[in-house]
């Protein structure tokens, strides 16, 4: 079984990824992640796989790339992560690639390979900004964990909390992503976090989840998670 795929046709891609498709381990990935049709290939393999056509042509990859699959999502955006190319190359790229997130999984593991948006970090956060109101679930879960990967730093905190604050979308995997960011804003800028978490307008799932996070995270001292807990929303039933 050849370890090496150099990109020739989109049907030869296809017939790599099968290669290695265990029927075990997609139904296992299938339980764990709604609404996705699933080959069952591993992480590591579409990894590799990704950035072999990286280094080849994935210009003509990333032009042929459909999302029939969550692997075949999975690896065109890390291809658009791993490719090196022109810094505004890469901004149309990833608006072509987040309308076809369809899961948390193709989401969070694609969206931490996007470095590009390191190198021009205002013009980046504005790129980012316009999904935060996004229509779509997983355009949104981007947004925020674009935001949690690359911008939680002194200069951004205000704007993620006013952009975390102004999301209005009801889907799990999006409010999720949100408990998930404030949970590490809470990490980096403690005080800040519970600052904003005092006056944020959050809904009360969302605010609480974000404790729950905070709470569960093996880097925060016991006595500090009992102070947590004390700030948890009562939720009306």
């Amino acid at each position: 079984m050849s370890e090496c795929f150099n990109y020739t046709s989109y049907s030869s891609f296809m017939e790599y990824l099968c290669l290695f498709r265990e029927e075990k381990y997609a139904e296992f990935q299938r339980r764990i992640i709604p609404g996705e049709k699933i080959i069952g290939v591993r992480m590591q393999r579409l990894r590799q796989t990704a950035k072999q056509i990286a280094k080849g042509d994935w210009r003509r990859f990333l032009d042929e790339a459909r999302e029939d699959t969550m692997e075949e999502a999975m690896v065109e955006g890390l291809v658009t992560g791993y490719a090196e190319m022109p810094y505004e190359e890469s901004l149309r790229r990833t608006a072509a690639f987040v309308p076809k997130i369809r899961s948390w999984a193709v989401c969070d593991s694609c969206t931490s390979t996007l470095t590009f948006l390191k190198k021009n970090k205002e013009r980046s956060f504005r790129f980012i900004e316009r999904y935060f109101s996004a229509e779509g679930e997983f355009a949104v879960r981007f947004a925020v964990t674009a935001s949690m990967d690359f911008f939680i730093s002194e200069g951004y905190l205000g704007r993620l909390f006013s952009n975390y604050d102004g999301i209005k979308h009801d889907g799990y995997y999006a409010k999720m992503a949100v408990a998930w960011a404030v949970s590490m804003c809470f990490l980096k800028f403690p005080k800040r976090t519970v600052e904003y978490l005092y006056s944020s307008r959050l809904d009360d799932w969302t605010y609480n989840k974000a404790l729950q996070k905070i709470i569960e995270s093996r880097c925060v001292s016991d006595e500090t998670k009992q102070s947590i807990r004390l700030m948890k929303r009562k939720v009306k039933r």
